[in-house]
């Protein structure tokens, strides 16, 4: 997960109510429920084999069947969860009841473009299950958002500052979590100093995380993020005020 860097499963954050080991938690695992619908269309989806319907269909409840006394965390990615959210919080609720005694927390990977209501319920699991919500925020520039992923960011950036307003209920470990892909040529210092003033206005200890790009789907003749771009990008974030910063996918990165 691309929060794993100050979440419970990835750093014992919030030990002993919300995870299993002051550390790693070795031994246990997340339910990693991949939803094959997005409500963006972007350029460079790292996932886009979804698109060809691969895999079947389940119900919340055999979803939640699938939940043993090693699964710690129950994430929701895709795609994006946002389109099948009614089967997600039914899912999770259901999780929740069946397990009340134990540690099982509900997070997610979203584009943040659901409806208000429903990430109020998102926000809700999450708080009291120890989970968190990482949102991708791809641009900050609304007409170069359009162009990379077909539709506004208003809706992405409105929802994130709704939930910043959450994290003084549960400081540890964070509701909030941010993530931006570093598009050579698109997504660059620019962009990204943007984003972290933005983040830090709301709060300066969200985490935000910086992942070098890697060439997929249309945007397949690209190279990847080169060294440069990404430290000029990591020294922006810092300087627009965010305390926790960190800088992903390393290997990836070019010359």
């Amino acid at each position: 997960c691309v929060a794993a860097w100050v979440c419970p499963g990835g750093t014992g954050a919030g030990y002993p109510r919300f995870a299993y080991r002051n550390g790693p938690e070795y031994g246990y695992y997340n339910l990693a429920v991949f939803y094959g619908a997005c409500s963006f269309d972007c350029l460079f989806c790292q996932n886009w084999h979804f698109r060809q319907g691969l895999g079947g269909h389940h119900s919340p409840e055999e979803l939640v069947a699938a939940v043993t006394p090693r699964t710690a965390c129950i994430c929701y990615f895709g795609g994006d969860p946002t389109p099948q959210l009614p089967h997600a919080l039914a899912a999770s609720r259901l999780a929740l009841r069946r397990h009340p005694d134990r540690i099982l927390r509900i997070c997610w990977e979203t584009n943040g473009s659901m409806q208000p209501a429903l990430l109020d319920e998102m926000i809700g699991l999450s708080l009291t299950s120890g989970g968190c919500i990482k949102f991708d925020l791809k641009a900050w520039s609304e007409p170069l958002h359009v162009a990379l992923c077909g539709v506004s960011n208003r809706r992405t950036l409105e929802n994130f500052a709704r939930a910043a307003q959450h994290i003084g209920k549960r400081p540890v470990p964070p509701l909030l979590v941010a993530s931006t892909l570093l598009i050579p040529g698109y997504v660059d210092a620019d962009e990204v100093r943007a984003i972290a003033e933005f983040v830090a206005r709301l709060n300066p200890g969200i985490p935000y995380a910086l992942l070098a790009f890697a060439p997929q789907f249309e945007m397949s003749e690209l190279p990847v993020t080169p060294r440069s771009q990404a430290e000029e990008c990591l020294a922006a974030a810092l300087e627009a005020g965010l305390e926790n910063v960190r800088l992903g996918n390393r290997h990836l990165l070019g010359l």
